[in-house]
């Protein structure tokens, strides 16, 4: 009995503390970027190049804003019974999401004062653990033109 509960017990147990400690970071990370985003929201984002140029730009700067994500490991269990079975591996998407999210919002945080970003652009890279080339982390990399014009009144 002592040996079945050494041999499956104890890693059970550590994955169950792994996904209940995961969520509630997770949640808690959610909730952080939400704040932060109600707070910016002054300061929308492009993909594109143009920009209304019917007033005069002030001021323009590039703006980035990078973060690396790691991955729980009870994702990373879900992960590898994901790519047994095959499927959308839907444990990376909330990673990737916050990793998004959280560059967007440190590129806008670099110069909270602008009125525009334009020509946004996101990078992400994988960095893996060991030999076996798991993902362990995600890097994400915002970066854009952040632009504030002459002609507007300000606070």
């Amino acid at each position: 009995m002592i040996g079945f509960l050494t041999t499956f017990g104890l890693p059970l147990g550590f994955i169950v503390l792994a996904m209940i400690t995961g969520t509630i970071l997770e949640r808690r990370h959610f909730r952080d970027i939400e704040r932060r985003e109600k707070a910016l929201r002054h300061v929308p984002v492009l993909t594109t190049r143009q920009y209304p140029d019917a007033v005069r730009v002030l001021e323009a700067r590039m703006v980035s804003g990078a973060v690396v994500v790691s991955i729980d490991h009870f994702k990373r269990f879900l992960a590898m019974l994901r790519n047994v079975f095959g499927g959308e591996v839907r444990s990376y998407c909330s990673l990737l999401d916050r990793g998004r999210r959280e560059a967007i919002l440190r590129m806008k945080e670099q110069w909270p004062q602008a009125e525009l970003i334009v020509n946004l652009r996101i990078e992400t890279s994988s960095i893996s653990q060991g030999r076996r080339k798991t993902i362990g982390s995600t890097e994400v990399l915002a970066y854009g033109t952040a632009i504030r014009y002459a002609d507007i009144p300000r606070e």
